[in-house]
């Protein structure tokens, strides 16, 4: 990831997010979007699902990088049932390339 600073903060409810904003995810299994404009490129991936918590399977449209001028997230998958952005720590988190801290109500890396 090439970004000098990332910081998030927490929205009481995911209806109140913009497309700008991306949580950080802990439990992700990758960084995931539903905002296909925020992509690089779009290339359709047929049969292939993500199982969410509740064990639903939602259909994977792609995967590819987005790219912003604040962020810059490879791997990324657009999954357009999705209301919000996940990032997902353990695709970001290098211990000789970032430290990630994780207040009450907000996070940096």
């Amino acid at each position: 990831m090439s970004t000098s600073s990332f910081i998030c903060q927490l929205p009481h409810s995911s209806s109140s997010m913009s497309y700008f904003e991306w949580v950080l995810d802990s439990d992700a299994s990758h960084h995931m979007s539903p905002d296909s404009s925020s992509f690089a490129f779009v290339s359709p991936s047929s049969f292939i699902h993500v199982m969410t918590v509740d064990s639903t399977l939602i259909p994977l449209a792609s995967v590819d990088s987005v790219i912003k001028p604040h962020l810059s997230l490879p791997n990324v998958y657009l999954i357009s049932n999705l209301t919000l952005n996940l990032t997902f720590v353990g695709q970001i988190y290098d211990p000789s390339d970032y430290l990630v801290i994780f207040f009450s109500s907000f996070c940096c890396v």
